[in-house]
């Protein structure tokens, strides 16, 4: 009797998660298949310390094959899923169909940028999501500083050394607070003619900062912001964005040549592609992570909407938190379903959260044990090293060296702005010449018909609620030509105690005079991409 295949869809949190329950369980008595766009699980959280040049690359990047034993990896992103036909149908990295049966499928295709009607946002921010993002971020910050030194015009200078982060949830929180720390280390190495101090800029819609956790963290972390020299804007978003800056919803127009948008996540649109029950975008359930009238099919993660046993009638939070466990109860759960067994419904406690602050500050729960400074800076690092499946020595000897060491600050050059659009349903992915959408692979290579999804819990972190907008239309002029729109997008995944709330950010009127599509961040023409004709807009309505 042939063995049992199982696909999973997605390394993030949940996926990464489900294939490694189920090589142990299964001990080679099953194929277990993933399919990822890349070959590594992306430890999110600690994503801002690779743009603050503490961590490099691949300190925050886990080998599937290195640490998935009795797991194959199939490279490349999923265009559509044929339920009927017990079928995924994919694309490698260098645009070859291929495609994989199964007889148990888990879905954790994760999320994606969250879009909103925001003019000019599309064209000039970029997210924080993806590796490549956050390699861009560091050379971009460099560089602004470094043309900012030597800068004649004070005005030029201070649009340079202007940052803007749009979102106070853990990601932006975080970029910003790191953001602050690596800027003022530039500017002691590099001084500015006129005295200007780098100025960041935290802004969200929300009453606090870090609104989905308890008062005393969001006043910890506030705090820590405002005496590093953040300028935090509560109630404040964006209005219009523009080349040369971006305008609040308090009338203030800021010049900058920086916007970073951390505003939250939506679903993966291969969720919705699936044409099965939805919830605000993310696939119905059972508690069991099973899906109703498919048996043969589980779904965990971002891309889930798992019902709260802990509180009726609603849905855990989209976090990373919940993607980590919720993919040990999948890989539970289907393993069970081939031998027979009974399938355990997913439940979850809080167990505290953790915000790296930069430095040695940080703010912490653990338990339910309110910590601030020092204290909460080891609790936060030492449950990182905890939660990581790999490279603990080597992120241990990072942060040593930059304890002792000055940091490194040079451009390396290797991600352009036109190739991290924000308008992205791949962000674990640079665009490349000649490829839609993030796609990897050659140049000139055909384009591939859509993606999916590489992490669970994505830009999100454990415990965090984050609300979701499938109705944001996104602008189509991206750097680089227009995304290929059939292309359901990876997750990465944030395991920091929860992502960025999207918090109804507020629109405004959009701008006729909008510049080309120049990014805030660089003006680099784009290639334009090759585009499928022949694939099927699964994104339609989605986007």
């Amino acid at each position: 009797m042939s063995r049992p295949s199982i696909v999973i869809v997605g390394a993030g949190f949940a996926g990464y998660r489900t294939a490694r329950t189920l090589a142990g369980l299964a001990r080679g008595r099953a194929d277990i298949t993933v399919l990822n766009p890349t070959d590594y699980f992306l430890y999110l959280p600690l994503l801002p310390q690779v743009a603050a040049g503490i961590l490099e690359p691949r300190r925050v990047t886990v080998s599937l094959s290195g640490t998935l034993p009795h797991v194959r990896l199939a490279l490349g992103e999923a265009d559509r899923i044929d339920l009927d036909a017990r079928t995924v149908h994919y694309t490698d990295p260098e645009g070859g169909a291929g495609s994989l049966g199964y007889d148990r499928l888990v879905l954790a295709a994760g999320s994606v940028n969250k879009l909103l009607p925001i003019p000019g946002v599309a064209e000039h921010a970029h997210g924080f999501r993806g590796l490549p993002e956050a390699l861009y971020l560091r050379d971009h910050v460099t560089r602004q500083v470094e043309l900012a030194a030597a800068a004649e015009d004070p005005a030029d200078c201070r649009a340079r050394c202007t940052f803007v982060v749009v979102g106070a949830g853990y990601t932006g929180t975080e970029v910003a607070a790191q953001g602050k720390l690596f800027t003022d280390a530039l500017v002691r190495r590099h001084p500015l003619r006129q005295a200007v101090r780098p100025r960041w800029m935290l802004l969200d819609i929300a009453d606090r900062v870090l609104p989905e956790l308890d008062g005393r963290m969001s006043r910890t972390a506030d705090r820590v912001l405002r005496e590093r020299g953040v300028d935090v804007r509560m109630g404040t978003s964006v209005k219009e964005a523009t080349h040369d800056g971006v305008l609040l919803t308090d009338g203030e127009f800021v010049d900058t040549r920086t916007l970073v948008w951390c505003v939250g996540v939506r679903p993966d649109p291969l969720a919705d592609s699936l044409g099965l029950p939805m919830e605000r975008g993310r696939l119905l359930v059972e508690p069991t992570l099973r899906v109703p009238g498919r048996p043969e099919v589980f779904a965990c993660g971002d891309a889930a909407a798992v019902p709260d046993l802990e509180n009726p009638g609603e849905y855990t939070p989209p976090t990373a938190q919940h993607a980590w466990r919720q993919g040990r109860s999948a890989g539970r759960n289907v393993a069970a379903s081939l031998n027979g067994g009974e399938l355990h419904p997913y439940r979850h406690r809080d167990k505290g959260f953790v915000v790296d602050l930069g430095g040695v500050k940080a703010a912490a729960n653990p338990l339910g044990v309110p910590l601030a400074g020092p204290v909460a800076g080891a609790v936060t690092r030492g449950y990182h090293l905890a939660a990581m499946p790999g490279n603990r020595v080597r992120v241990a000897a990072d942060w040593l060296l930059d304890a002792v060491l000055p940091r490194q600050a040079v451009q390396l050059g290797l991600v352009r702005s036109w190739s991290v659009p924000l308008d992205t349903a791949s962000p674990e992915l640079a665009r490349v010449p000649g490829r839609a959408d993030g796609q990897a692979g050659t140049p000139g290579a055909p384009a591939a018909g859509s993606a999916a999804g590489t992490t669970s819990g994505a830009g999100s972190g454990p415990g965090a609620a984050t609300e979701r907008d499938t109705t944001a239309e996104p602008a189509r002029n991206q750097p680089g030509g227009e995304p290929a729109k059939n292309q359901p997008g990876g997750e990465p995944a944030k395991n920091q105690p929860g992502g960025e709330p999207a918090k109804n950010q507020p629109g405004g009127e959009p701008a006729r005079n909008q510049p080309a599509p120049d990014t805030l961040f660089e003006e680099h023409p784009a290639p334009g991409p090759v585009r499928r004709t022949d694939a099927p807009d699964h994104r339609e309505g989605d986007r």
